[in-house]
């Protein structure tokens, strides 16, 4: 936890695919200070005419290599959401060529009761995690 959903425009390479998940998985650690195995992220890729994604008036300038990332999540302070944001905006660009103006980051709060990791449990509630 959390849960990051990656909604991405077809065409990547797998490699490409792989080094996004990295490298998000690493800024992730660092600005939530999660266990190193707290791995959950799911890839949705849609053909161009199915996925709109304006600057919502900002004058970004967005192309094929646009992400939106979804983080459903316990509450996070606002100090770590901006690292987060900050973060992964510079190691994108630098790892994964994906431009600044072509990051969106959205996220999605819940609480501890909101999460079964299995069996049928509430982990969280348990004091299992």
């Amino acid at each position: 936890m959390p849960l990051l959903k990656f909604h991405l425009l077809k065409g990547r390479a797998d490699d490409e695919v792989d080094r996004l998940l990295e490298t998000t998985h690493r800024v992730m650690l660092r600005s939530f200070r999660v266990p190193e195995q707290d791995r959950y992220q799911i890839v949705t890729e849609y053909e161009p005419s199915r996925f709109r994604a304006l600057d919502t008036g900002l004058g970004f300038e967005r192309t094929e290599n646009f992400v939106l990332l979804e983080v459903v999540s316990r509450p996070r302070s606002k100090a770590d959401k901006i690292a987060f944001y900050e973060n992964l905006c510079h190691e994108l660009a630098s790892e994964c060529a994906i431009p600044p103006s072509d990051l969106m980051i959205s996220f999605v709060e819940n609480t501890d009761e909101d999460w079964s990791f299995g069996l049928g449990r509430a982990q969280f509630l348990e004091g299992d995690l």
